[in-house]
C-alpha cells in the first residue's frame, strides 16, 4: 500500500527583502522549514495554505503564484513510510503581520512532556539560500526562490 502525505508552504519576502522561515522543535529535532502544513481531506491546496497561515500564524494571506511542486521521490523524514509531495506558493499578506518574530534561530523554550514547539524569524536575502533550512524538498526551493525573486 503506498501513502502520501501532502505539504502545502508559503513564501512570504517582506519590503526589506528578507524571507520568512518557521523554526520547528518536533519530536527531538530541530527543523527550519517554510511555513505550512498538511492538507486535509476535503480541502484544496489553496484552502490548505490560507488556513495553515491563519492557525500558525494569525496572518491571512493572498497566494499570489504557484512556485514549486515536488518533483522527486521524498520519504517523510518523520515517520520514513510515507512519500512526500510538497506544494509551495508566494504569498503575500492581507493583515497586519502580527505573529510573535525570534530573533536568532530556535529562541524559545521547550516545556517538559512537549513534542512540539514552533517560531518564525526573517531571513535576510544575503543570508538565505539553500542551508538555511533544513528539509530537502525546501532546500530545492529556497533556491528556486533565489533565482526566480
Amino acid at each position: 500500500m503506498s501513502c502520501f502525505n501532502v505539504r502545502v508552504y508559503g513564501i512570504m519576502i517582506n519590503e526589506q527583502k528578507q524571507v520568512l522561515v518557521s523554526d520547528e522543535y518536533i519530536r527531538g529535532g530541530y527543523y527550519t522549514k517554510f511555513p505550512g502544513g498538511g492538507l486535509e481531506f476535503g480541502e484544496g491546496t489553496l484552502e490548505c495554505i490560507i488556513r495553515e497561515w491563519q492557525e500558525e500564524l494569525s496572518q491571512q494571506v493572498e497566494v499570489v503564484e504557484h512556485i514549486y511542486t515536488t518533483d522527486f521521490f521524498q520519504i517523510s523524514a518523520f515517520d520514513g513510510t510515507t512519500q512526500i509531495i510538497s506544494i509551495y506558493y508566494l504569498v503575500k499578506p492581507i493583515s497586519p503581520f502580527t505573529a510573535p518574530i525570534l530573533n536568532q534561530p530556535f529562541d524559545f523554550e521547550i516545556p517538559e512532556g512537549v513534542t512540539e514547539v514552533e517560531g518564525v524569524r526573517w531571513i535576510n536575502w544575503d543570508e538565505f539560500n539553500a542551508a538555511t533550512v533544513t528539509l530537502p524538498i525546501d532546500k530545492v526551493v529556497a533556491d528556486l526562490v533565489k533565482v526566480k525573486y
